[in-house]
């Protein structure tokens, strides 16, 4: 890895401040469920399916029994206490979760909250189901490490990272496979447009996205197998990619637990601020999705190449590493490790800018020498493509040498047609052969690329963090916190009070014998 000359005083001053300012969001999160962590305890506890009396048509419109279920116990008792004890104790004159969830949807399922021996053996029962699902997710992480064993890793960093998605799982798959074979180490599925604003997760094998496919559990178990199956053929491992955000983030993470998916976009903010969900959903949300990826062993990605697209990549460029030190902050608490951080940052200086390549290497070498054990995740340039597709294939060259110079862990292929049209397979060819192209000449080039201490790319990496400490500060000196400069606009010049967005009245306060089965399993590991 190159150094930089950065401050160790200042740095651990960083750290210190992401500490506090993100501690409020942290108490939050403790204080609180959502519908959405309700009903990730009962996918994990096994439940699926959708009612069949609930929507018309596509099976992926209907209302899956974890809604139904959850929104009954809401109705009936309140989510204080949570679902497990209401649901666990209803079981115990006999029958199961499905059966349960059939009584629903047919009106008659009654539900109380039980006390005294009535609650310890709906706790106990509940806790045994949702153990049931956390085996499962620890039996996918070891299947994972025998396979990594088997065919290897791919023999270079960073991972080349591409996105497919047609909105028909059945037509991802084919050309998955040819990106895989045309050298793409991770493969990421973007889902289908608008579902991170369903407080539902759809169902099935679906074939009807728009812009991107469904994230449904089918789909994640047919592209994990098929990329199983190419990994055997090429001797490499292939990694699966989807997202666990928005109004679904916990149920999404299990899922990506269950069928075994290698990596989960899941930034602390990017939901809050690009697609107006509720800053509070999110917060207490994304804790527990990512205490499930640290249990299943998934690498997160986050998303402050985003605040980059609304806000000047190099005035703003603090914002960019203070969100990361908060999403550093925020997974460590929720239990992931170094390895598992693919912390987000982008190529989206103004190309006609006098210095902007050094600038952007400058950026890239702080994120670096700042979690030099992190898998970060550097994304290519959309802001400034223009349709011109030479001059962007040349700007995708620019963003390859620099993740190359850089030691980046995750290369987002680059396409010439960004912001023009929906790739097609010879421009994911294209874009793969740039990156082969700039990693085999140049992939090792790091060794010799030493900046001057005290030179342009030193100083202008000393004065980012500079930026970002004194940011941190004012963050952290508001009780608030992190809430705060979300509502201030701090990030991406967006703001997003702490009472709006969608899905705040999802948020419950937890009462005094609230119990989630899951939790109480990931966080006696975590401890």
């Amino acid at each position: 890895m190159t150094h930089l000359d950065l401050d160790p005083v200042l740095v651990a001053r960083a750290r210190e401040l992401a500490a506090r300012a993100a501690q409020p969001v942290v108490d939050l999160a403790h204080r609180h469920t959502t519908v959405s962590v309700e009903r990730a305890v009962l996918r994990l506890a096994g439940l699926t399916g959708t009612d069949p009396v609930t929507g018309e048509g596509r099976l992926e419109d209907r209302v899956p029994w974890a809604n139904r279920v959850v929104d009954a116990v809401r109705d009936q008792v309140g989510l204080e206490s949570g679902v497990a004890l209401p649901v666990w104790h209803a079981l115990a004159s006999g029958g199961t979760l499905q059966s349960l969830a059939e009584e629903v949807g047919a009106g008659t399922a009654r539900f109380a909250i039980p006390t005294g021996a009535d609650a310890e053996q709906a706790r106990a029962a509940a806790r045994d189901a949702a153990a049931q699902g956390i085996a499962r997710i620890d039996a996918n992480r070891r299947r994972r490490e025998e396979l990594v064993a088997l065919h290897g890793d791919p023999p270079r960093r960073p991972w080349i990272y591409l996105i497919v998605a047609t909105g028909d799982i059945h037509e991802d798959i084919p050309q998955a496979q040819a990106a895989a074979r045309a050298g793409a180490d991770v493969i990421a599925v973007i889902r289908s447009t608008g579902q991170s604003l369903l407080d539902y997760v759809p169902e099935g094998a679906t074939r009807t996205g728009y812009a991107g496919t469904y994230a449904t559990q089918e789909n994640f178990r047919l592209m994990r197998a098929a990329l199983d199956d190419v990994s055997a053929e090429l001797g490499r491992y292939v990694r699966l990619t989807n997202y666990a955000s928005g109004l679904c983030m916990p149920e999404i993470a299990v899922l990506a637990g269950l069928e075994r998916l290698d990596m989960m976009l899941n930034d602390a903010m990017y939901g809050i601020l690009f697609r107006d969900i509720n800053p509070r959903r999110t917060f207490v949300d994304q804790r527990f999705s990512r205490m499930v990826h640290a249990r299943a062993g998934i690498i997160i990605n986050t998303g402050e190449d985003n605040y980059l697209t609304t806000a000047d990549a190099v005035d703003e460029a603090h914002t960019v590493t203070v969100s990361q030190l908060l999403n550093e902050t925020l997974a460590k608490e929720a239990g992931l490790e170094d390895w598992q951080l693919g912390l987000g940052h982008a190529f989206e200086i103004q190309p006609e800018r006098e210095e902007s390549f050094r600038l952007e290497l400058a950026h890239a070498l702080l994120a670096r020498n700042l979690f030099p054990d992190a898998p970060l995740k550097w994304m290519p340039p959309t802001k400034h493509m223009t349709g011109d597709v030479f001059r962007g294939y040349l700007l995708d060259g620019f963003f390859n040498l620099a993740g190359a110079l850089t030691g980046q862990g995750i290369l987002l292929v680059g396409m010439m047609t960004e912001a023009v049209v929906t790739p097609w397979l010879s421009d994911r060819d294209l874009a793969l052969r740039n990156v082969r192209y700039v990693l085999n000449s140049a992939g090792n080039l790091a060794e010799d690329f030493a900046p001057p201490k005290g030179g342009f790319i030193d100083r202008r990496a000393d004065t980012v963090l500079r930026e970002a400490v004194d940011l941190l500060g004012r963050i952290a000196d508001h009780p608030e916190g992190l809430i705060q400069a979300i509502a201030d606009g701090t990030f991406g010049i967006t703001k997003r009070p702490a009472d709006g967005g969608k899905g705040l009245d999802g948020v419950v306060a937890t009462g005094p014998d609230a119990y989630n089965p899951a939790l109480d399993l990931l966080e006696r590991v975590h401890a």
